[in-house]
């Protein structure tokens, strides 16, 4: 193949998983709703999603699972094989099968949903097919007209993949909003990893203190200031009044601009008050904010300090973008 080719032919599989994509996605109607009612119902009542699927489904499935899971939905995989030698067990008449299979006639699966309802579950289906044997076995059917697979043969999943992953993601979605699942709770299902300190660290647990941090009246001395800044081995110094209060913040990017600006005053930038240079009123945080509520204002404002203040406005810390890193937040 040539490179065009190449390029082409990826770019056509683009295409028709795109295409299968809008396609389920125009299809979603009254079964959807339905579906994330009685889910919703049976976690509500202590039951759980138990999401099966066989060969690439079975992936899909953990998938599914997974997102579940995390979100609020309390949910396991069931292998089908291995449930018809007792792993069955693991379910319970409170419990909801959601059963996976493009086809609808995948025996692993249409043998498993009587035994599923002898132990008195009810069964959300997602299929390619609503006239499928396992369609017509289910208490509500989802559909996935998502069309051909990408394949050239019509056999490896592909497309049929990808949207039966992007409806689960939906389903998980909508559960994750109409369960009012708390930010609070999905930080305590990832307690490692970056995301999930971003969930659960504050400023308070961030920022500079003490030594670390410099802190000066706003009568200081540029120059004083900047001893300030290298002693504490920082970019910037917030500046406080009397009070404690925050009035502004100067960093050393604000000094060089003003140097920049004017190389023959620097004799007297350097003995000016820093409050006649300094940013007033400058963009600062409160020290209960959790990290990632900081992590979207460096990404916004296109800043690298933020000064925190407690809930009377005094100034408590600086949070410094660099720090970001080394707490694994970023």
């Amino acid at each position: 193949m040539t490179d065009s080719e190449i390029l082409a032919r990826a770019r056509e599989v683009f295409d028709i998983e795109a295409r299968g994509l809008a396609a389920t996605r125009d299809s979603l109607d009254g079964n959807f709703v339905a579906a994330v009612k009685m889910i919703a119902s049976a976690a509500a009542d202590g039951g759980i999603a138990v999401v099966t699927g066989v060969g690439k489904n079975l992936h899909v499935a953990e998938k599914i699972s997974a997102i579940f899971s995390s979100t609020g939905t309390r949910s396991i995989v069931l292998n089908p094989v291995q449930a018809m030698h007792g792993d069955l067990g693991m379910v319970s008449a409170k419990d909801i099968l959601v059963a996976l299979s493009f086809s609808g006639e995948s025996d692993e699966i249409v043998r498993l949903v009587p035994a599923i309802r002898r132990h008195g579950l009810k069964v959300v289906s997602m299929t390619g097919r609503p006239g499928s044997t396992l369609a017509k076995m289910s208490d509500i059917h989802i559909a996935i007209p998502c069309g051909r697979e990408a394949c050239p043969f019509g056999m490896a999943p592909t497309n049929s993949t990808t949207a039966t992953m992007a409806m689960g993601d939906a389903l998980a979605m909508v559960l994750l909003d109409a369960q009012k699942f708390p930010v609070e709770e999905y930080a305590m299902n990832h307690p490692a990893g970056a995301i999930g300190r971003a969930l659960v660290m504050k400023a308070a647990d961030i920022m500079r203190t003490g030594g670390r941090l410099a802190k000066v009246a706003p009568e200081t001395t540029v120059m004083e200031t900047l001893f300030a800044m290298t002693a504490a081995k920082g970019g910037s110094a917030v500046v406080a009044g009397e009070d404690g209060k925050l009035l502004g913040i100067f960093t050393d990017g604000d000094f060089r601009r003003i140097i920049a600006t004017d190389p023959a005053g620097r004799d007297s930038v350097l003995d000016s008050p820093v409050s006649a240079v300094m940013t007033a009123s400058p963009m600062f945080v409160r020290d209960d904010a959790y990290a990632a509520d900081l992590l979207k204002i460096f990404e916004k404002r296109h800043i690298d300090d933020l000064p925190v203040v407690d809930a009377a406005g005094k100034v408590v810390g600086l949070v410094d973008i660099q720090d970001l890193p080394k707490m694994k937040v970023l």
